[in-house]
């Protein structure tokens, strides 16, 4: 067994290896950029080398770097996490030749199944079902175009050395053909130094299903389960659980048999994943293969009780698997979110900045239910522009799916994050929702079901009569503090009203106080608005606190608390509001106050996310058309291209390419 590893990724991948190889008692080495001096996992490393400036291009992808280190140190083996080199045959030949061990496949195996053309082929030629398409590469817009209309609409444009949703588009149109070909293939050579494109047909409403495999280096392979990752926005997988709730436990066995099949074509010989595209009848084809540990492993690890990366560990060391095929079984189910640093209510655009708050809720076992959290910053932590947007993994298990849900929405409730946006409200209403629930999936959910994006949740009868509840506890808590501070002159008298009015996002709610003294912990017995019916509220929240956490009615509850002027943002199950607690007749004096009206920024174009320019397509003094492309942000390695709302013309152009650029900052104007 190695006594030192070095592990060549940053966030929260090599938090998660550090972790299971202290575990194992092997020392470890961190490598970082300028952007990751100060990031989680350079301080919990064993030790940690500076290599190179914030571009991954200058940095984590220069594998000559990642050997100095090796050799600077001493480690003598490599675990590559995700991403960045992870998926190169090359590295790993080099870190072979260089004497090094790569926690990983065989360059060859690495080389088959990394390509996801060649990859088609050895599938076809074990056997396993492909879906239709051209594996040769595609060099020009009108090739491309061409391609998908022998192949009939809609395609899959993708890159052959593609992951995470980079360089991959969908085309229904000859237009959108050569269109989706220029973007894949530009973020092809930006993410990962590889241009190559292929084309085959898209499978409407499908189900994305993949298989974990494990071997080791004498000839033994085992599946590991299946994963459901059909919960995806722009291709990159949001939600995942294990096991699927479409698969029987006879197409669950010949999925992984052909992924068995597949992986012993190549001699593979350590995790990796055989994804497949499923329709909603159980039909199921090869998809790709992912030769590394894939991001949603937790919840395989869960459902097993296998550690993935130190089994990828022990066979890279030579250690044969003891686990067998029979040895597997599934327990329970796991669901996993992944939190992002996005703005959902600004159609999911990156978002940086410093973690000013940061807690997420408690890991452990608490009875039946598991949390976890993978994560890879903490309070006080930056996220740049500069990698993936995603923070953190929060994974629940339980012995059913509706129970891992329901742990899931609770834990989300508790997941607080300050100081940038994110998308934990919108995964908290992911949580509620039906289709979500039923299980009826397919790629396509949130397009389907989230068409014009995520908008704040409408506080509807239940949630309002919760929020208010919370906050009037909260209220009377406060007053009861302050009005029995030392030194006051005029302290309450000891009766607290019965009747009260709550603006619930400026609509007033009545609410009555039946029975309750305001203290810690609380205890009091409410209604809400006209309809009458009494619910007790208790908790032990105290002023300061960011999560009320208590019981109303019967339901254990947990919603976030954020001070705002004379009031609290309250945040719960997908819902958020702004609340003001008021005696009646201030209520009606505060029904008077003129509305402040935001400014109209019509005739602008802003920049919807921190990025950097990639282009100007139009300009100053030209027409343009609504649809029409005006300009492209690139941020956190994905090509976004902004379009004209309206028929208009272009005034003045604020910025050039190569710039910089905050969110909201003026990128044009129009008359």
């Amino acid at each position: 067994m190695f006594s030192k590893i070095l592990i060549a990724n940053r966030g929260e991948i090599a938090c998660r290896v550090i972790r299971s190889a202290k575990a194992m008692g092997i020392k470890t080495v961190a490598v970082f950029s300028e952007a990751d001096k100060d990031a989680l996992h350079v301080e919990l490393a064993d030790e940690a080398v500076h290599i190179g400036p914030a571009p991954a291009a200058d940095s984590y992808l220069v594998a000559d770097k990642i050997i100095a280190a090796c050799r600077q140190t001493g480690a003598q083996a490599v675990h590559p996490g995700y991403g960045f080199l992870s998926e190169r045959a090359a590295f790993a030949a080099a870190l072979k030749e260089a004497g090094i061990t790569f926690i990983g496949p065989n360059p060859r195996a690495i080389e088959a199944m990394g390509d996801k053309i060649t990859s088609k082929k050895f599938a076809a030629d074990a056997g396993v079902s492909t879906v239709p398409g051209n594996m040769g590469l595609i060099e020009t817009p009108e090739d491309a175009v061409r391609i998908a209309a022998e192949i009939g609409f809609p395609v899959m444009i993708k890159a052959s050395a593609g992951g995470g949703g980079k360089g991959m588009r969908i085309a229904w149109s000859e237009e959108e053909a050569a269109e989706g070909f220029s973007r894949a293939k530009s973020e092809a050579a930006s993410s990962f130094g590889d241009d190559r494109i292929f084309i085959e047909k898209f499978i409407e409403n499908p189900r994305h299903i993949e298989i974990q495999v494990l071997g080791d280096k004498h000839g033994n392979v085992i599946y590991l389960g299946e994963r459901e990752c059909s919960i995806q926005r722009r291709n990159q997988k949001v939600i995942e659980e294990a096991p699927s709730p479409l698969l029987d436990e006879e197409t669950r066995r010949k999925m992984g048999e052909q992924a068995v099949a597949l992986a012993k074509a190549v001699d593979y010989d350590s995790a990796g994943t055989v994804e497949f595209v499923a329709g909603q009848d159980k039909s199921f084809y090869f998809l790709e293969m992912n030769t590394r540990l894939q991001v949603e492993h937790p919840v395989t690890e869960l459902i097993t009780g296998v550690d993935l990366v130190e089994q990828m560990i022990r066979v890279a060391a030579g250690e044969k698997l003891e686990i067998s095929q029979e040895d597997v079984k599934l327990n329970g189910w796991a669901v996993e979110s992944r939190i992002y640093a996005e703005d959902p209510f600004r159609k999911f655009l990156p978002s940086i900045g410093r973690l000013t708050r940061y807690r997420p809720p408690q890991e452990g076992t608490f009875g039946d239910v598991i949390i976890r959290n993978d994560t890879g910053v903490v309070e006080g932590s930056e996220i740049t522009m500069f990698y993936d947007p995603m923070i953190a993994k929060l994974v629940t298990h339980a012995p059913t799916r509706d129970q891992a849900i329901e742990a899931m929405s609770s834990a989300l409730d508790e997941f607080l994050v300050d100081g940038i946006q994110h998308n934990v409200p919108f995964l908290a209403s992911l949580m509620k929702h039906e289709r979500w629930r039923s299980g009826e999936l397919s790629t396509s959910f949130i397009a389907d079901e989230y068409p014009d994006g995520f908008a704040v949740t409408e506080v509807d009868e239940k949630a309002r009569n919760v929020l208010a509840s919370v906050a009037l506890s909260m209220h009377l808590i406060e007053r009861e503090r302050l009005d029995h501070l030392p030194g006051r002159l005029r302290p309450h008298s000891g009766h607290t009203r019965p009747h009260w009015v709550v603006k619930v996002d400026g609509t007033p709610v009545p609410v009555e106080l039946h029975d309750g003294l305001p203290a810690t912990p609380i205890h009091m017995d409410v209604s809400v608005g006209a309809d009458g019916d009494v619910r007790t509220v208790r908790s032990q929240w105290a002023p300061g606190d960011l999560i009320w956490r208590g019981r109303y009615g019967n339901e254990d509850i947990s919603v976030q608390v954020r001070p705002v002027l004379n009031g609290y943002r309250l945040d719960w199950a997908g819902y958020s509001a702004v609340l003001q607690v008021l005696p009646p007749r201030v209520a009606e004096l505060d029904a008077l106050m003129p509305e402040k009206v935001a400014p109209d920024t019509s005739k602008l174009l802003l920049c919807p996310m921190p990025g950097l320019v990639v282009s100007i397509n139009v300009a100053e003094g030209q027409k343009v058309e609504a649809g029409d492309q005006l300009a492209i942000v690139e941020a956190m390695k994905m090509e976004n291209v902004l379009r004209a709302e309206r028929d208009c013309v272009v005034s003045a152009i604020k910025a050039a390419p190569g710039d910089s650029l905050a969110v909201d900052a003026v990128i044009m104007e129009f008359e």
